[in-house]
């Protein structure tokens, strides 16, 4: 299976997460590529202060594996702003992932999760499956280790 990683990766923890993810897929059989979602303005990104600059193309894979930060207990404006613009992804499988630094979800965790299946089941995608990252753990490797082998049995 053909499956795009596209990430929004503020200070370099949702990429870290997008390399071992792609390494295991890679692992499984699939072939996968990162994209990286850029912006033009200041990073934090603030609502209406920045322009997408590099927009993957969803359309391109079988399946697609989103990855973002939360920030301000939200969704980060940057991957929000991106599902916005979204075509259509009829039948495509999606899942996603989100890092965060404060370990509990209902810091903007499951509330960013919400948003990005509502955008895409929106847009037609077929929803696999989710996982947040606490980055502050105290067994961050291994909850990195387990989301990935998580998000790969999902393909």
């Amino acid at each position: 299976m053909n499956i795009g990683i596209i990430i929004y990766s503020q200070s370099g923890n949702t990429r870290k997460v997008a390399g071992k993810l792609q390494t295991r897929l890679n692992q499984s059989g699939h072939q996968s590529r990162i994209e990286e979602i850029t912006i033009n303005g200041k990073v934090p990104a603030q609502p209406g202060q920045f322009e997408l600059s590099d927009i993957p193309e969803p359309g391109e894979y079988d399946a697609v594996i989103l990855g973002s930060p939360v920030q301000a207990f939200n969704l980060n404006p940057v991957m929000r702003a991106y599902l916005d613009q979204l075509p259509a992804m009829q039948g495509i499988e999606v899942a996603f992932f989100i890092t965060k630094q404060l370990p509990v979800k209902w810091t903007g965790g499951t509330q960013a999760v919400g948003i990005m299946k509502d955008a895409c089941v929106a847009k037609g995608a077929v929803v696999k499956g989710a996982e947040i990252i606490f980055w502050t753990a105290g067994k961050r490797q291994e909850r990195i280790e387990q989301a990935v082998e998580n998000l790969v049995a999902l393909f």
